[in-house]
């Protein structure tokens, strides 16, 4: 872990040289160190990121087998509906070879 380590009164003293009172640049020089000191608590590492990324790896291999499941599913249930209640089909014999269709001549 890394630390970050600030030398407070030279950012006191700097902050004085620019015109801000005492009491205000001790004040100022606080929160940053406060801020930093839980900055640093609450950075990410490189196993944080790995975790994230097994994580998200075991996300996407879920919503997989998810996806597959509901997809035969469905597949499932067209293939059942079919065959409970099949669509009327009415056969019509082709003409034969010797048979000629002809269109009736065009009105004039």
């Amino acid at each position: 872990m890394t630390t970050i380590t600030s030398d407070t009164l030279k950012f006191v003293r700097r902050l004085k040289d620019a015109g801000i009172p005492e009491n205000q640049a001790e004040a100022i020089s606080e929160a940053f160190k406060g801020a930093h000191e839980s900055r640093s608590d609450e950075l990410a590492t490189k196993e944080d990121l790995l975790d994230v990324r097994r994580d998200l790896k075991e996300l996407e291999l879920r919503m997989t087998i998810k996806l597959g499941a509901m997809l035969l599913a469905v597949v499932g249930l067209v293939v059942t509906a079919n065959r409970l209640w099949p669509i009327p089909v009415q056969y019509v014999s082709a003409p034969h070879a010797s048979q000629e269709m002809r269109l009736p001549p065009p009105a004039r």
